[in-house]
């Protein structure tokens, strides 16, 4: 899984925030006047000491009990009038940016529907996942709490300054004395909470990721007795996010260490001051009572800078984890403007109603077709190398190889869940780059050797591969085709939920709604990835007898590693080493291609072509 331990040196805390501008430009009109509320609330919060020092100097000074009661009403009002600015601020906030945090995780996760299985491939899971859930949940943190105060209590220091240099600018002055020292400090620790910030985030992920897989891979951990093992895993990657967090606590309480004492050092010392300037009769008394009030409602926005910059370098770290997935370059990007190609939104003529329907240049080729992961090496070898194949509209051909052949890959390469890195392939004549995917993908129906179910019932997991005005009908044909039966006879018949990954259902009862939802469509072209390898003989037998009749109206591409499953074919390609090595009947094969007769030397090849076994055979056994 692609991640860095630490920002690049040329990351800007604001820089990466700015880029959450697009989701809250939306709100921005309720924002500004939130903080602008919040900001009057807490300079209301300044007026105190004002009236306290009038109170002082005046009706306390003058023995004046009225005066005393309508400083005491004034102080009240103030109080009940910044509890009601900053209950606004919160009501003003809270639902604008809960519908953010929604656009957002909406926008990752139709983002990651979109994004190539190689980016899939790379990435773990549970990295994924905590981008999708603690990071947006920090983000929603930032822009009602960090970003709000981080405005206000700055307003409010800027107010305050001006206040106590008013009313004393030496004492004032005394009371700035730290903000260099500050300002230093908050700078030099702001790089390294912001590495280890992200360095605890990386680790949240892959502590996500093995949470996952335990609870996905149970029967496997119980099976094999491996509970100790994976706790230990856990145990091991929860003590390292520990030593993570324990060194961001350190360097957050150095920071509070620095941000805390020294202003409390300058109070002090401007109260030793203060309090001489008065006995020689320079000061007021109210106004050194005015002068520390003020500097001690000051302390809050003061002290809290150490922790909001801590939570805004979390926020930009985690803003930087959430567009590290939405910079991921997706399949089909959006045209500029926001509007997808013309290719979705128009119908496009079907594939083959026109030109290129003919035997020639009809059903499925592949013209020099070569393929290497984005990720492999550049000196590595192709893991397809010129393949030329054509399966005629209406056939069928299987795809026989040893393990690592490429046959998967070949099959996933005709819906474009991989990209060639050369030569073409073509539907009908037409070039399946060319063409959208989506329309592309109502063309070709698919169905892999690891079943993959969702959790929901039996009939929305199979008519997921159809159009959306299928029903009963079809769900009915695809469950007889792929002798599915077994599907009625559940609680709930159709409608009983098979649970997360249908773990629920044995792998053969898997592989059989996964064949259904291929074939529920009538799909033009058909890729089967060894289809029928967890069903038994029998059923295998029935199935294979079904599918028959749905392989006489489409063109077929079968991945197939048994005799039985070959036999549904018109003819077979060899793969060997990445390349077609030969094509052929299943019988021509087995008698002029020793590899081929190897392959298929676990079935009773004799039986198959109803002669005495070649000396290829022969060989082979």
């Amino acid at each position: 899984m692609p991640k860095s331990d630490a920002p690049s040196k040329d990351r800007s805390a604001v820089r990466t925030l700015l880029r959450l501008w697009p989701y809250v430009r939306p709100i921005r009109t309720r924002l500004i006047i939130a903080a602008f509320v919040a900001i009057v609330a807490s300079c209301t919060g300044l007026v105190f000491p004002l009236v306290l020092k009038w109170m002082v100097d005046g009706p306390v000074a003058d023995s004046d009990p009225a005066g005393v009661w309508l400083g005491a009403l004034v102080l009240l009002l103030l109080g009940v009038a910044e509890a009601l600015l900053f209950g606004l601020r919160r009501w003003l906030v809270a639902r604008p940016l809960s519908r953010v945090e929604a656009a957002m995780r909406a926008d990752l996760f139709r983002h990651l529907q979109r994004l190539p299985v190689s980016f899939h491939d790379r990435w773990a899971s549970g990295q994924l996942l905590s981008r999708g859930t603690t990071d947006l949940m920090l983000l929603r943190l930032f822009l009602a709490f960090p970003l709000m105060f981080l405005l206000v209590n700055g307003a409010t220091i800027v107010v305050g300054v001006i206040i106590l240099l008013g009313q004393d600018f030496t004492l004032g002055l005394v009371l700035l004395a730290p903000v260099a020292p500050m300002v230093i400090a908050c700078a030099y620790y702001e790089g390294r909470y912001s590495a280890v910030a992200r360095q605890a985030q990386d680790q949240v992920g892959d502590l996500t990721t093995v949470v996952e897989e335990s609870v996905l891979g149970i029967r496997i951990i119980k099976g094999f007795g491996r509970h100790r093992s994976q706790a230990r895993a856990f145990r091991e990657l929860s003590h390292t996010l520990r030593g993570t967090e324990l060194v961001k606590a350190r360097i957050l309480a150095s920071i509070y260490a620095v941000i805390m004492s020294l202003p409390e050092a300058a109070i002090g010392a401007a109260l030793v001051l203060g309090t001489v300037r008065v006995a020689d009769g320079d000061l007021s008394t109210g106004t050194l009572v005015a002068f520390l009030s003020t500097a001690l409602a000051l302390r809050w926005p003061v002290e809290s800078i150490g922790f909001l910059l801590a939570m805004s370098q979390e926020s930009a770290t985690a803003t930087e984890r959430y567009f590290e997935v939405m910079d991921a370059e997706p399949e089909d990007p959006p045209a500029k403007g926001g509007e997808m190609p013309a290719a979705r939104t128009a119908p496009k003529a079907e594939s083959g109603t026109g030109t290129g329907t003919g035997t020639k240049s009809g059903g499925l080729r592949f013209d020099g077709v070569e393929f290497r992961y984005p990720d492999a090496a550049p000196d590595a070898p192709p893991v397809l190398a010129r393949i030329d194949l054509h399966v005629r509209s209406g056939e069928t051909m299987a795809i026989v190889g040893a393990t690592g052949s490429g046959k998967t890959t070949l099959t996933a390469l005709v819906p474009r869940l991989h990209e060639i890195t050369g030569g073409r392939i073509t539907l009908d004549g037409e070039d399946i780059t060319a063409m959208d995917r989506e329309h592309l993908r109502t063309l070709v129906a698919v169905a892999f050797e690891e079943p993959t179910l969702f959790s929901a019932t039996v009939g929305e997991n199979v008519l997921m591969g159809a159009d959306p005005s299928a029903g009963a009908p079809e769900l009915r044909r695809a469950l007889d085709v792929a002798q599915a039966d077994f599907a009625h006879a559940l609680p709930r018949g159709t409608d009983t939920q098979v649970g997360e990954q249908g773990l629920s259902l044995s792998g053969g009862q898997r592989q059989r709604l996964a064949l259904a939802r291929a074939v529920v469509g009538r799909p033009r072209f058909l890729v089967l990835d060894d289809p029928l390898s967890a069903l038994d003989v029998h059923t295998e037998a029935l199935v294979e007898a079904a599918l028959r009749r749905v392989l006489a109206d489409t063109t077929a591409l079968i991945v197939a590693h048994r005799p039985s499953t070959v036999q549904l074919a018109d003819r077979v390609a060899l793969l060997s080493g990445g390349r077609v090595a030969a094509v052929g009947t299943h019988q021509q094969l087995l008698r002029e291609n020793a590899e081929y007769a190897w392959l298929m030397s676990g079935a009773d090849t004799t039986a198959d072509t109803g002669a005495e076994p070649t000396a290829a055979e022969e060989a082979a056994r």
